[in-house]
Parts: C-alpha cells; structure tokens; sequence
C-alpha cells in the first residue's frame, strides 16, 4: 500500500565485534539491532558505549530463543561474521569442524533453527567459498547443506572492501539466507537476479567499470551512506603520498580522549571488522524485496 510505513527489522547481531554489522544495517533506516552477542572484553565496551539500551549476551554456545523469549526478544534477521581463524589462507585451514573456532558456525544455524528469522546475513573469509584444498567447495557445500536442512534458500558473493571506497582490497563472503518458500509465486522474494542488480559482481572489473559507470549514472551504489568516506586515499601509492595531507582522518589505533588507552585492541577490533557500507548495501537490497521493488 503507498504510503505504508513499514516496521524495522530486529536484528540479532552474533560475533558482533564492534558493531560493523548492525551500524552498516541500521544506517538504511529499516533495521533495528535487538541484541548483540560478543564474548571479547573490548568490542562489549565499544558496543556498550553506542548502543547503550541494547543487551550484549555474552556467550553464543549459552544463548538460546527461550532466553531470547524470557528476555522479550524477537528476531527478524540473524548477522553473524563467524571466526574465520580455521578458514582462513593465513591460518591451518583446519575447517569447520568440532573443537575448532569456525565450527562456531554451527551455533549460528542452531540458532536459526530455534528463531527462524526471516533473514540470514553471514560474513567470512573468501576461502569459505572454495576450501579446503583437497575438497575444493567443501566448507560452503557444509554452510548450504546446513541452511537447506533448516528450510533456507541462500544467496552469496564476494564483496570486497574495496568495492566501497575502502583504501584495501579485503575479499569477503557474504550469505544472505531467507526460508525456501519465499521463492514460491505471490510471496515475498529476493532472488539472485534481484539482489544482483544492487550488489557488485565479483572480480577485478568491479573497481574500474561498475563503481564508475554507477557513480556516472547516479546508480543505487550512491544510495549507501559514506559511500566516498575513503576518498582521502585517492591516487595514493605509497605512504610518500600522504606526508602534508591536511584532509587525513583522525588515526584510529592510538590512544585518544575517550579514555581507551589500549591501541593495541582497537588494531584488532578494527582488524575484526567488517566495514558497515556493506551491510546497509545488502541491507538496502533487503528493504527493496520487501517493498516489491525488485518484482
């Protein structure tokens, strides 16, 4: 119906961090975080700082929906950027299983299962798509497989930090999930040819054609606030390039006023991660299918 105000999705935001997630979500105006979860001392004190009135579970094994619903706690969209230490080209690429800090992974899905939210949002490492090396897929044929068994459909790709304007290229898998029947006739839908027309495509020509031809063309990627936040880094090459620049922003891993002094945990909350204008990017690409903007 024009003119129809619609509610906000409630959001539980798990591995939250520092709040990339929920910030990036909130930002499109149709998101609204209901509880975090982070078992780190640091980024529970930066979440603490922003979101103030939102609770901060600490312990994913622990949290379950009937805490959830002793707490007054409904949930429209889990987030959830699982460790990425046993995936990840820098690390063994143990994988996925018990005992190892990706096999976190598993309470995402018993959480789904428990909640069945209407969305799924997930971050990881690129090496999620195509591990392990000796069973190429493996890792995200377990993700799919896990999805589908709780009634999931999905849709993926790989976004990297610098097809938002950040100054690194930081490839990402992103998995936006939503249960299977929505892809049935006269429902509510997001299907890849939809999502597709406001997420980049992957490779390497996303830089140089697509952000172009978007930004030439007024497209939906201006629609993502802090779209240009990057641009002091423009035709920088090396570190020569930013001696005298008056336009730097205020660094961000050294003690400051806030009275956090510890440099070394903002290095690696920040390092953690994930940058918000990809999330209010997908967020956006959410709020349209609900609107049947991409019939």
């Amino acid at each position: 119906m024009a003119g129809e105000v619609m509610e906000k999705l409630r959001v539980l935001d798990l591995f939250s961090g520092i709040g990339g997630f929920s910030l990036g979500l909130e930002r499109t105006g149709g998101f609204e975080t209901v509880a975090f979860c982070e078992i780190e001392p640091f980024p529970r004190r930066v979440l603490a700082k922003h979101w103030p009135e939102v609770p901060c579970y600490e312990d994913v094994t622990k949290l379950t929906g009937d805490i959830l619903k002793r707490d007054g706690i409904s949930v429209d969209v889990i987030t959830g950027g699982f460790p990425c230490q046993d995936l990840s080209t820098a690390g063994k690429q143990r994988g996925m299983g018990e005992g190892t800090r990706s096999g976190l992974w598993s309470e995402i899905v018993r959480l789904i299962g428990e909640l069945q939210p209407r969305y799924v949002i997930v971050e990881n490492v690129a090496a999620l798509l195509f591990g392990p090396s000796e069973r190429r897929g493996g890792w995200f044929g377990r993700v799919l497989g896990d999805l589908a068994e709780c009634g999931y459909d999905a849709e993926w790709e790989n976004i990297p930090a610098a097809a938002l304007g950040a100054p690194h290229l930081r490839e990402r898998a992103w998995v936006i999930a939503y249960p299977a029947q929505e892809r049935q006739p006269k429902t509510r839908k997001l299907q890849h040819r939809h999502i597709a027309k406001w997420l980049p495509s992957s490779g390497e020509a996303f830089v140089s054609a697509y952000y172009r031809k978007e930004r030439a063309e007024g497209g939906r990627a201006q629609q993502v606030s802090g779209f240009g936040a990057f641009s002091w880094c423009k035709d920088v090459g090396r570190v020569e390039d930013l001696r005298g620049r008056s336009d730097l922003p205020t660094p961000l891993f050294r003690g400051s006023r806030d009275g956090v002094p510890n440099w070394m945990d903002r290095v690696g909350a920040c390092g953690n991660a994930v940058i918000p204008q990809i999330p209010e990017l997908i967020g956006r690409a959410i709020l349209a299918a609900e609107a049947g903007q991409c019939n």
